[in-house]
């Protein structure tokens, strides 16, 4: 079969498209034909922190296909179901929250393949309403997105909710999800043009990341703030939040460490949250959440899988608005 493949090389370098194993199902696991797969900005981090001497690894987390082989002991999924993929691997209910997930893709070879071999667990059948391609890049963003608002934050309706750095598949997810749920979304970003976009989907407010955000929010306070980027944007966040007010991180794009004055958090109450992933009980209530609500995941770019490397380059140059995905099968 044909997979993208990280070997030899660190970084974006040791990504090639070439031939791979095909491999059958153990007991308790599915093979999976995958039509569609989506990228993360983890997918980058993994290949970055590589080394030559690793072993080949196929990379991915989510994506979506047929089911073509059933191990031993599976009950209740057969060849020819169409499914999409839980990529939390072994974190069944969500308040089991392990040391570190494990997840699709790292270690264990992911969904950047022709066929990919999963625990049954981890297929849950593919919402009928959803293109392959929605459904290809939906996983990871949509579950992340939804255990911040959801699970983490327990955002309600009419509740100011704050995105920094519009533009990825967990953001545009978050943003969409927020107002389904009745909250007010305001959003930040560098580029001009993904403000622009993000006004098309009737946000608050949508204003400079580097600006002034009292003005861009016009004076209004937030009761939510989702955090993916960490020190270059913190301390704005304490200027623009409510007292009782909850900041929820689940990614450092600008580096892990954050000074932060004590008083800043403890005098108006405020919660600093962290989330990462979820569990295999939110993958299925986000697939009903957004069933339900008619949600679609935003797609940027679909490349074939041959031109893998060429994805990975849009995303590293942070053009994206929405998911980046591959079509595969």
């Amino acid at each position: 079969m044909r997979a993208a493949i990280h070997h030899g090389r660190s970084g974006l370098d040791g990504l090639r498209v070439s031939d791979a194993e095909t491999k059958q199902p153990s007991p308790g696991e599915i093979r999976v034909r995958v039509k569609t797969a989506g990228l993360n900005h983890r997918d980058l981090f993994l290949m970055k922190g590589r080394r030559a001497a690793d072993a080949p690894l196929i990379l991915g987390s989510d994506g979506a296909g047929v089911i073509d082989a059933v191990g031993e002991g599976v009950a209740g999924l057969t060849a020819g179901t169409e499914v999409i993929i839980h990529p939390t691997i072994g974190w069944d209910r969500t308040e089991a929250v392990p040391v570190v997930p494990q997840i699709l893709g790292g270690p264990t070879d992911g969904t950047f393949a022709e066929t990919v071999v999963i625990p049954a667990d981890n297929a849950f059948r593919k919402p009928t309403y959803l293109t392959w391609e929605e459904a290809g890049v939906l996983p990871l963003s949509a579950l992340t997105a939804y255990r911040a608002l959801f699970t983490r934050a327990q955002i309600k309706a009419g509740e100011h909710v704050l995105i920094p750095g519009i533009g990825g598949g967990v953001a545009t997810c978050a943003m969409l999800m927020a107002q389904a749920a009745g909250a007010v979304v305001s959003v930040t970003s560098r580029s001009e043009a993904k403000l622009e976009e993000a006004r098309r989907y009737a946000v608050r407010g949508a204003f400079a990341s580097n600006g002034d955000w009292n003005e861009g929010l016009q004076g209004e306070k937030v009761d939510v703030i989702l955090d993916s980027i960490g020190p270059a944007t913190f301390s704005k966040y304490l200027e623009v939040i409510k007292p009782n007010g909850r900041i929820v991180s689940f990614g450092a794009s600008s580096g892990d460490t954050v000074e932060v004055p004590l008083r800043a958090l403890f005098f108006p109450q405020l919660s600093w949250i962290g989330t990462s992933m979820g569990s295999r009980e939110e993958f299925g209530e986000m697939l009903r959440f957004m069933e339900g609500h008619a949600i679609r995941p935003l797609i940027d770019r679909m490349y074939p899988l041959d031109e893998a490397p060429a994805a990975f380059r849009r995303m590293t140059a942070g053009e994206q608005f929405g998911n980046i995905g591959l079509c595969i099968g």
